[in-house]
């Protein structure tokens, strides 16, 4: 499984034309759509981020690729991004 994620401190983001295409590509008609609302393991957003160009303004995505099956989400820290494993845990 393929997952976009932020590689540097600033936070996750696209381009204002990477959106647009997004939008167009996808069929999203909400005026209220914004890169924040598209999930990370999208295969359009991973191609778009493999062809490049894509970058918002603090923004050096890249492709991770994670097991298949994966429990995941998305840790960050100052907007540098990781894909982490959930697990239990009890208390």
């Amino acid at each position: 499984m393929k997952v976009v994620i932020n590689d540097c401190h600033g936070g996750f983001g696209l381009t204002d034309a990477a959106l647009n295409e997004y939008k167009i590509r996808k069929g999203v008609t909400d005026p209220n759509f914004y890169y924040y609302d598209i999930p990370r393991d999208c295969p359009v957003l991973v191609e778009m981020v493999e062809r490049g160009d894509v970058d918002g303004t603090y923004s050096d995505l890249k492709v991770v690729e994670i097991p298949d099956g994966v429990n995941w989400y998305i840790e960050e820290y100052d907007g540098m991004e990781h894909v982490a494993e959930r697990h239990r845990t009890w208390s």
